[in-house]
């Protein structure tokens, strides 16, 4: 782990940094849309390598990589609370992904701050150069097109539909999922290794929820309500929607749309 007095200097690199991914992307056509690409990063208010980690991400919302249309989430996971400061997005069910993804992987362990792109490639989270190749790779991968709309919230649910198509060719075990994520958000943390600093964070996610799967050659088609609770009611939200094949492996598609509330 990082000595947090190092900070400000990684998050300057970092950004210096992901400045660069466009000239080491592929150049879109003006005929072809930009990939969704599916970013992951497990990381903690707790952990005092994750904050140029969670910096990068910021950075990839503001879409710098030719090619691709950067969907990021922020997953916390929890097994960072004991020592301090219990990070107030942590939940386990993200640690429980990340562990997934650690077998999946074939890792000894899970680790803080892990980002992984498309489901395909995992690495430390602050890693620029690792993070390039990855969505180098990412960006050139055929991706089954995701929509989602009629976004809304009523009261404290959030309502969308979600709708995608896929061929013949597909993977026949596909599963279409759907996050709620808060647009922004920010701690000033009192404990812990990260105390004393404001931490800023974006596409925090509130819930995971499979909403059904997508069979070769078939329609998904579903309209999807989500109970919100009531930090997520009042604020802005992402609604992201995604296919991953069954046993939380490649990413097929995605889609992002933001309800201001």
């Amino acid at each position: 782990m990082y000595k947090i007095g190092f900070a400000i200097v990684a998050i300057t690199a970092l950004l210096l940094a992901a400045r660069s991914f466009a000239s080491h992307a592929v150049a879109p056509t003006n005929t072809s849309p930009a990939v969704p690409v599916l970013v992951e990063l497990f990381t903690s208010e707790g952990c005092s390598s994750c904050p140029p980690a969670d910096a990068l991400l910021e950075k990839l919302d503001t879409q710098p990589f030719p090619g691709g249309q950067m969907i990021v989430l922020s997953e916390h996971v929890d097994y960072w609370n004991h020592i301090g400061w219990t990070d107030p997005y942590s939940s386990s069910a993200y640690s429980e992904r990340q562990s997934a993804y650690r077998r999946r992987f074939g890792l000894d362990s899970v680790y803080t701050p892990q980002m992984v792109v498309d489901g395909n490639d995992e690495f430390v989270g602050s890693d620029t150069g690792a993070a390039k190749k990855a969505f180098d790779k990412a960006i050139r991968a055929e991706k089954i097109p995701v929509r989602i709309s009629n976004a809304t919230i009523e009261g404290q649910t959030l309502h969308a539909h979600v709708q995608a198509e896929a061929s013949v060719s597909h993977p026949p075990n596909v599963d279409a999922l759907v996050v709620v994520a808060l647009d922004h958000a920010e701690s000033q943390v009192a404990k812990g290794e990260n105390a004393g600093h404001r931490l800023t964070h974006v596409a925090v996610v509130r819930s995971l929820t499979k909403i059904g799967k997508l069979k070769p050659g078939k329609t998904l088609s579903e309209d999807v309500s989500v109970a919100l609770d009531p930090v997520s009611a009042a604020r802005n939200l992402r609604i992201i929607a995604f296919l991953q094949e069954h046993g939380q492996a490649r990413i097929l598609g995605a889609a992002e749309v933001k309800v201001p509330r």
